[in-house]
């Protein structure tokens, strides 16, 4: 009887979550970071941040919702398509000729200031959902002008050279070749090559693969663990288990805190330390996404375990923040940050498909 309740109640969970969700959507369909009114500037659209929430909308089969969003982000590609014209006849120089990565999310408008706008990685991102979804049947591109914009996307990739391109990568910061950036744009090249109208060098494949493997287990030269490897096993699914492995150990070693995963050491974002050091914020998607992960792997122990620890981070009034500061249960003001409840649904979601599957699963009661 116990474990028959487990589900129903990590659905009533989902059902808050996915509410606080759809609360960040726009009516053009794309998601604010956090709070439409927030004043910290999450209340913009991020390529990268869009392409996160909506993986909440897909484990519970809302194409709707994917569509409406996947097919503003290709409005947005198309309102600057002049500019990608520009980047695809000749490689940028400078920082404001690349694709920017936030947007205005009610006129599609770039936001000029600078933002480490140089981020390949979000590029790669909706190339690989774009891909996926049209593998699965979900019709993303179902205009020319939808497929040329996409194919122009690869073509900028091959353009910028992005296996060797220096980006700011998923934290926005500074300039470097990250694993993760190469690996979301090898995966992303991948799931699109072959589609209808969409053709990709073979050689752009293989440059990326080549620095990858050079890069890894480190994220860059300066950086050795960082919680945006964790991309590379899921969703993109590009690295070997050998990799994954090494990853995870490396993460969870140097990493995982009790309210979160740091992103990297010495991270000065919301360091409560005024020298940027040894007190980096807790980033609470950290848990979910390893949860996530080890539900792939099938070590439904740990992840039943990160599940537990991503329940702890939601605040008193029930939503899940982008960080808390180190050592602390004070949330920074972005809250909720949509990335964070997206994981959060998607990690519940899976565990409760495998309970489902599996009557016999250990402690279920106990998970909730």
């Amino acid at each position: 009887m116990k474990q028959i309740h487990a589900p129903l109640t990590r659905n009533h969970l989902i059902e808050q979550h996915l509410e606080i969700l759809k609360n960040l959507q726009y009516e053009s369909g794309l998601f604010a970071a956090s709070r439409k009114e927030s004043s910290t500037g999450y209340n913009a659209s991020w390529l990268r941040d869009n392409f996160y929430e909506c993986l909440a909308f897909e484990v519970i089969n809302d194409w709707q919702t994917v569509k409406k969003t996947y097919d503003a982000i290709l409005k947005i590609f198309l309102k600057h398509e002049y500019k990608i014209n520009y980047a695809i006849a000749k490689k940028p120089e400078n920082k404001q000729e690349y694709i920017h990565a936030r947007f205005n999310p009610e006129t599609f408008d770039e936001f000029w200031e600078e933002w480490g706008n140089k981020q390949n990685d979000s590029i790669g991102a909706i190339l690989w959902a774009i891909g996926r979804l049209e593998r699965r049947h979900v019709q993303i591109l179902n205009t020319k002008s939808k497929v040329r914009i996409v194919q122009k996307l690869v073509q900028y990739l091959d353009s910028i050279e992005y296996w060797s391109d220096l980006d700011s990568g998923m934290w926005e910061e500074e300039e470097e070749i990250h694993s993760s950036s190469i690996g979301a744009c090898v995966a992303g090249l991948r799931e699109v090559n072959g589609i209808k109208g969409i053709k990709v060098r073979d050689e752009m494949i293989e440059n990326g693969l080549v620095t990858l493997q050079r890069l890894l287990p480190r994220e860059s030269k300066k950086k050795f663990a960082d919680l945006a490897q964790l991309s590379l096993i899921w969703p993109y699914n590009i690295v070997s288990e050998e990799q994954t492995e090494v990853i995870l150990k490396n993460v969870r070693y140097h990493l995982e805190k009790r309210r979160g995963l740091i992103r990297y050491k010495n991270d000065y974002y919301y360091n409560k330390n005024p020298d940027g050091k040894s007190e980096e914020a807790e980033w609470t998607f950290g848990f979910s996404w390893l949860a996530i992960i080890y539900e792939r792997l099938g070590d439904y122990e740990l992840a039943s375990h990160y599940v537990d620890k991503a329940k702890l981070t939601i605040t008193p009034e029930g939503e899940i923040p982008e960080l808390y500061y180190s050592n602390t249960d004070n949330p920074n003001p972005n809250t909720p940050l949509g990335w964070s409840e997206s994981l959060f649904i998607v990690a519940l979601h899976e565990l409760n498909q495998k309970h489902m599957q599996d009557k016999s699963y250990p402690n279920a009661e106990s998970k909730v």
